[in-house]
């Protein structure tokens, strides 16, 4: 008995360990799923009669001292509601949910790009700082406008939205690679999917995870070594494909923009979030 109790004391007075400073816990958050989306417009030469019910995600990082970071802010303005065939709908804002986390304790978001159903759901998150690249802001707030070709997949409301952040001293220009800006950390330019897309890197306990965002979208695109299908440039996104890679501790932890089999491949947190690891 002398000894049982000792080793529960010895058990519950061990120290309580905490996270680095650069270390984060990642998770995937699935908020809703775009239904029969032609794999063609994913895959560079894709047959164009395959479709794919595909993931709509953000990516959440828990870090210490109460650092709350999305990578994108997903969307919720009812256009796309009703302009895609959206399925299993949640807002972003209450997809977090299960982490215990509420809107208001999302300290900043990386934002991959502009495209609507990224960078959407920023005014979900009003206390968030928005970090984008400096290139992409200046592009899309300006001379993308002056020609209806040159801003397809982006919306005014949402421009709107990061010009206010700028504002109020909420928008961090990131300027190309960096690995500097804040620990654990890195951003690295894309592959053109945008004007200036970028894609995170994340140190975790268990070494480093890439964050593809759209730069990769399938699994597929890394196997087969094809481009995504919507890029301004597809020799700069398989380069951009081939250094996520190089980043990543292992292959597997380069993550995609809107894989479902995401979900099949991390620990199962809920019926919408897994952890990255």
């Amino acid at each position: 008995m002398g000894i049982a109790l000792l080793a529960a004391l010895v058990v519950t007075s061990a120290p309580t360990v905490s996270p680095a400073a650069d270390e984060y816990e990642v998770y995937a958050v699935r908020y809703a799923t775009i239904a029969g989306f032609p794999v063609a417009s994913l895959v560079a030469g894709a047959d164009r009669s395959r479709r794919l019910d595909i993931a709509m995600m953000i990516w959440v990082l828990k870090g210490a001292g109460g650092r709350v970071v999305l990578v994108d802010s997903g969307f919720h303005r009812d256009r796309y509601l009703r302009e895609y065939s959206v399925k299993d709908y949640m807002k972003p804002s209450e997809a977090i949910a299960p982490l215990g986390l509420k809107p208001g304790d999302v300290t900043d978001i990386f934002l991959s790009h502009m495209h609507w159903d990224h960078a959407g759901g920023i005014d979900l998150f009003p206390s968030a700082r928005v970090w984008l690249q400096k290139e992409e802001y200046d592009y899309y707030a300006g001379e993308a406008w002056q020609s209806a070709r040159t801003h397809g997949g982006i919306d005014a409301d949402d421009v709107v939205e990061i010009v206010k952040r700028n504002t109020i001293g909420k928008l961090s220009f990131v300027r190309g690679d960096d690995k500097t800006a804040l620990p654990g950390i890195g951003f690295g330019v894309g592959g053109k999917h945008t004007f200036q897309s970028q894609f995170v890197t994340v140190t975790t306990r268990t070494g480093t995870v890439v964050l593809a965002s759209d730069n990769m979208y399938l699994y597929e695109n890394m196997q087969a070594h094809k481009a995504i299908a919507q890029t301004l440039d597809a020799v700069s996104n398989l380069r951009a494909q081939d250094r996520m890679r190089s980043l990543a501790s292992d292959p597997r932890l380069v993550v995609p923009g809107h894989d479902p089999a995401v979900f099949d491949r991390f620990k199962k947190i809920s019926d919408r979030i897994v952890r990255i690891e």
